[in-house]
């Protein structure tokens, strides 16, 4: 086989799991219709697995089997050094493999007791691959030597530390193998169990390593991304039991971070497997403690929301219980409903900045409003401002403008020490600021609508050829409001039937039209060349990529009244969408099936 054909083969693999990827006349290049990534193979690997450069060569040489060779001597010199990538993987493997076989023996019971009293049995951490680290400080260290690996590659991965002499980083510990989103295990988390053990911290992790960079690292996205990509939801949670629990009660879309606060870059990792942009909507739920703790948890993640194009959720348990303890005291079912129970993320952060003020005074109601406002005014999408001004107005119980006027303040005039706060019903000093202006309306050959164009195109220019195909066709399925006006234009002058018998049908429409934005969009039309001969599949073409555009936007305006419907309380109306939502889709699918024939 030759190299570049198996480079095309590892590229495919590489991205099969969630990404509908084609490759280009280039074998290196390409795009991904599911995430939009595209670009060449090394770069795409940096961008889906967040590997630098030099790590996205390593594993691609890897895969492929091309041995990479390195040079000394130039400063400038960023590719990768040091044992490869597989080297380190596999250390991590055989260790996982280790202390998996450690947690069946005597001296791993406080580990087994402790995961039983959690609802864990033996299959469980199998499941899970979890094990035990011998309280021996040189026993995994022992083991390796034995497998063949260096010292080197044994530090390097953070299995063995350094002191007066090696010993092992983990001992005495119960532990969970933290994996990377291909199954490889980057790293550990360790649990305190025994009362012996010299090291206070409950839970220790892996350090940094060319493998595991905790900021970038989610436990049990190896289990989770299928069903995350599926059903467009991920569910964060603060522990490795309650991932565990999560997913036994049948969360299968549970993730938690490691070691270190959900962040920025966590985001990104999660904004891959969710698909997450402007086109399709996911939801993101994260579980916190009732507590002052998650309190402030919610608040930092609420500062880093924008992160995300999906809707931002918050499941809190009433009694203040983890997903993990839901399940010991309330079993799977209870889990799965907490989640159920999700409410938006900024619902959720006004909500408890507002109770913390007495709101049957007017100065409480004063503060509550400065508060929530500051908070509002620093979002970054301001487009969400004005639906949460309103949320604060019902929250504290004055007039929508109020709030409107309170969080302008707090956008245009940062607050200062000796800044009074204004008070509620009082006239502000300020004119009102003037009505927003109308919107510009969008550029014609703007490629968000390059499907309208080209189908409108053919409307003008060949009303015969295109004729039969546009049967389905309405002005919604036209989002430009000029095109949607030329559509209208000619269902106003008898449809294509008319046109196809008619010489000046291209006149008729532009000297009806009494918009001159479509009448010079008709002129246009009428004249700008086609891409080549209309035959039947160039225009089928264009037909049902229109009208399965149509039928996405009709799926994602269901999919977001689904994720503001609870299916706890409203569980007719669930099913119901759910029913129109399988209708859409199966109709989605339809018509890729006449653009494949060729219809």
């Amino acid at each position: 086989m030759e190299e570049t054909d198996r480079v095309e083969e590892v590229f495919c693999a590489e991205v099969e799991d969630g990404h509908a990827f084609t490759l280009e006349d280039n074998i290196l290049t390409g795009n991904c219709f599911g995430c939009q990534e595209g670009g060449d193979v090394i770069t795409f690997l940096m961008k889906i697995d967040g590997l630098s450069f030099g790590e996205a060569v390593e594993r691609l040489a890897e895969k492929v089997g091309v041995q990479l060779r390195r040079e000394d001597g130039d400063e400038r010199d960023q590719r990768p050094k040091g044992p490869p990538r597989a080297r380190l993987v596999e250390a991590n493997k055989v260790a996982q493999e280790f202390y998996a076989e450690q947690l069946a023996l005597p001296g791993a019971a406080p580990g087994r007791q402790f995961l039983l009293d959690r609802g864990f049995d033996q299959q469980v951490a199998e499941h899970f691959g979890m094990g035990f680290a011998p309280n021996d400080g040189e026993a995994l260290l022992k083991h390796l030597r034995g497998r063949g690996f260096t010292q080197e590659e044994m530090t390097l991965v953070g299995l063995v530390a350094i002191g007066r002499s090696a010993y092992d980083r983990f001992r005495g510990r119960l532990l969970w193998p933290i994996r990377d989103a291909t199954g490889d295990t980057i790293g550990f988390g360790a649990r305190r169990i025994l009362d012996e053990d010299k090291i206070d911290a409950k839970y220790l992790n892996t350090p940094e390593t060319p493998l595991y960079k905790k900021s970038q690292v989610l436990y049990g996205i190896d289990l989770a991304r299928r069903e995350i990509a599926r059903s467009s939801q991920a569910v964060v949670v603060e522990g490795y039991t309650d991932v565990m629990a999560c997913h036994l009660a049948g969360v299968g879309t549970a993730v938690a971070s490691c070691g270190t606060a959900f962040g920025e870059e966590h985001t990104r990792v999660l904004r891959r497997f969710l698909h997450d942009h402007e086109e399709f909507r996911g939801e993101v739920i994260f579980t916190f403690d009732g507590d002052q703790a998650g309190q402030n948890a919610a608040l930092k993640t609420f500062a880093g929301d924008q992160n995300f194009v999906s809707q931002t959720y918050v499941a809190v348990e009433p009694d203040g219980l983890d997903p993990c303890d839901v399940r010991i005291k309330k079993g799977d079912a209870a889990v799965r409903e907490l989640v159920a129970r999700r409410v938006p993320l900024y619902r959720f952060v006004l909500s408890n900045v507002v109770s913390k003020y007495d709101l049957d005074r007017a100065d409480g109601r004063v503060d509550a409003l400065r508060e929530s406002a500051k908070l509002v005014s620093a979002i970054r999408d301001k487009s969400k401002v004005d639906a949460f001004a309103r949320e604060i107005a019902g929250m504290i119980g004055i007039d929508v403008d109020e709030a409107r006027t309170e969080v302008r303040r707090a956008a245009n005039r940062p607050a200062r020490r000796d800044e009074r706060p204004a008070q509620v019903g009082q006239r502000q000093p300020e004119a009102a600021p003037a009505a927003p202006a109308r919107p510009a309306v969008p550029d014609l050959r703007d490629p968000r609508f390059s499907i309208e164009r080209e189908t409108l195109k053919l409307v003008i220019q060949h009303p015969m050829a295109i004729g039969r195909t546009t049967a389905d066709i309405g002005p919604n399925d036209f989002t430009h409001p000029t095109y949607r006006g030329v559509w209208e234009l000619v269902e106003a002058a008898g449809g294509l039937a008319a046109g196809s018998s008619d010489p000046g049908w291209s006149t008729k429409l532009r000297d009806s039209a009494e918009d001159p934005a479509v009448s010079s969009a008709i002129s246009a039309l009428g004249v700008e060349p086609l891409m080549r001969e209309p035959d039947a599949a160039y225009v089928g073409s264009y037909v049902f990529k229109l009208l399965e555009l149509t039928a996405q936007r009709r799926i994602a305006a269901v999919k977001s009244r689904l994720q503001r419907t609870n299916p706890v309380e409203h569980p007719a109306d669930y099913n119901k969408m759910f029913g129109e939502l399988a209708a859409l889709e199966q109709h989605r699918r339809h018509l890729r099936d006449r653009m494949a024939n060729g219809e």
